[in-house]
């Protein structure tokens, strides 16, 4: 039986959904069904987030570096994403959701889709030279790591407590780098 300390629940969960392909394969299937496994994971981890508290859920779905896939199981992922949240129908109904729960207080669901961390710094980094250039910060001695944050896509949003990655994988895969230097690492398989 688990238990579960109902004081110490992450304000921030992110999860690294890495696998599913080599999943797939070690019990004789394609990659892409593997994915298709995926999406009922994505579900059963907002739930369980939603049902023990948690505020903040990031799921890294697809990284820059996914591009360099084989076509047809980019094919495959773009497809399950669209299927999850972007038909027509689906689309009209989100947003009816989003209108509607605007003011709610639970889960926050955040998808990092097409997203790398060194893009992200460089582009922050770019955005600061600019301001400096434009004289919007006249003082960069006084520039502090809560002002470079706010110019990051994750700005608003709290930095991670825990960080968990599927696969058996040990490594960040550029990922979140700036807003994961005090987050709890959990690996596995």
């Amino acid at each position: 039986q688990l238990i579960m300390d109902k004081d110490n629940i992450p304000e921030h969960v992110e999860i690294i959904m890495d696998g599913n392909g080599r999943w797939a394969k070690s019990h004789g299937l394609e990659r892409w069904e593997g994915h298709k496994k995926g999406v009922d994971a994505v579900r059963t981890a907002m739930e369980a987030a939603g049902e023990i508290g948690v505020k903040y859920l990031t799921l890294y779905a697809f990284s820059i570096e996914n591009w360099n896939r084989p076509k047809k199981e980019i094919d495959v992922l773009m497809g399950l994403m669209v299927d999850a949240i972007l038909p027509e129908e689906v689309y009209n109904k989100l947003q009816g959701l989003i209108a509607r729960t605007a003011s709610n207080t639970g889960l926050t669901l955040v998808l990092a889709l097409s997203y790398g961390a060194r893009w992200e710094i460089l582009t922050a980094a770019k955005r600061i030279a600019q301001d400096v250039r434009d004289g919007k910060i006249e003082d960069v001695e006084a520039f502090t790591d809560a002002d470079f944050s706010a110019y990051l896509t994750t700005s608003g949003i709290p930095d991670p407590d825990l960080l968990i990655r599927t696969s058996g994988e040990c490594r960040l895969s550029n990922f979140l780098l700036w807003q994961l230097a005090y987050t709890e690492l959990y690996f596995l398989d």
